[in-house]
């Protein structure tokens, strides 16, 4: 068995040498990758990326970025669209070829195809003396000098260097469009990182938190408040102002300090100036106003309406 060091070299021989293969990729951006760019952006139609082997799944992936930043795109496969895919290709629609080699058997007939039906052809291709080459309207060099396997045969660098290509002109789309992280949430509603982008604090914030009680009112009302409420805390009211604000801890803290609950009130304990937060904005500020002021709550407004209290566990449940 090979040990943990013969190993980690692999690993590392590896890494280095994708590495290398994708500092290079700069110096062989010409303008033709901004001209590629710049017919996406002018296209009524859609992008259709398409491979053969491995290229197909770095095709893949790069439909997914495309979607996923507003830039419709459809993947194709290079063979399938010989059965029937073809009818795939719209008009008015852009189509990127991905290829280490550009002379596949399934590449070169499907080009052929494409250019009978008159829709631009961008390649992203390892190899200028290639079909693919010399049949696109635009090319974008993957070119490498070496893969990192040791026979210099398995697609290991030559895919990586696609898929940061695909990269690039996904991210120079989103950003000449101007796509903000508004329109980021739009395309990922689901999951934690959908929800930080569009849940509002008025999506969490429950009927049940509108913790409440005067500047006049007993300890005892002040505990009762917050226990029957659940959010760990109370706003205060000096009548319709609100004034301030009592947390658990501050109840802790009065119980270590004081012997005689009786006389006390409401506002002998209250934090003046509250923390507020206004329930139209996201709730992944409400958390970086907690975690900056190392607090739990914040007390909800809608203008100078209070609405109640969200805290800390409402936004983590919510798995933001």
């Amino acid at each position: 068995m090979p040990n943990n060091k013969k190993i980690l070299k692999i690993a590392k021989s590896v890494i280095s040498t994708e590495l290398e293969a994708i500092s290079q990729l700069e110096s062989k951006l010409s303008n033709s990758f901004s001209e590629a760019v710049q017919i996406i952006l002018k296209s009524k139609g859609r992008v259709i990326v398409a491979g053969v082997g491995k290229s197909a799944n770095i095709a893949n992936k790069i439909v997914a970025t495309l979607n996923s930043t507003g830039q419709p795109s459809v993947f194709l496969h290079a063979a399938d669209a010989l059965h029937g895919d073809l009818g795939n290709i719209q008009e008015n629609d852009v189509v990127i070829c991905i290829s280490k080699s550009g002379n596949t058997e399934e590449l070169i007939s499907l080009i052929r195809l494409i250019k009978n039906l008159g829709n631009k052809i961008i390649s992203i291709c390892g190899n200028k003396n290639s079909f693919l080459y010399n049949n696109s309207d635009f090319f974008i060099d993957s070119t490498v000098d070496k893969e990192a396997c040791p026979n210099n045969l398995a697609p290991t660098s030559s895919t990586t260097a696609q898929l940061v290509l695909g990269d690039a002109l996904a991210v120079s789309l989103l950003e000449l469009r101007n796509f903000t992280d508004t329109d980021f949430a739009r395309y990922h509603p689901g999951g934690s990182l959908g929800k930080s982008m569009y849940l509002k604090v008025s999506d969490i914030i429950s009927e049940d938190s509108l913790a409440k009680v005067l500047v006049s009112d007993s300890i005892q009302k002040v505990i009762i408040e917050i226990s029957n409420k659940r959010v760990g805390a109370t706003s205060v009211f000096d009548n319709d102002k609100l004034v301030g604000i009592i947390t658990d801890g501050d109840l802790r803290r009065m119980l270590e300090k004081n012997t005689d609950f009786i006389s006390i009130h409401a506002s002998d304990i209250m934090c003046s100036n509250p923390k507020t937060i206004s329930s139209d904005l996201l709730a992944k500020e409400a958390l970086n106003i907690m975690e900056k002021n190392n607090i739990s709550q914040l007390l909800v407004l809608d203008r100078d309406n209070y609405l109640g209290i969200i805290h800390i566990h409402d936004i983590l449940k919510e798995g933001i």
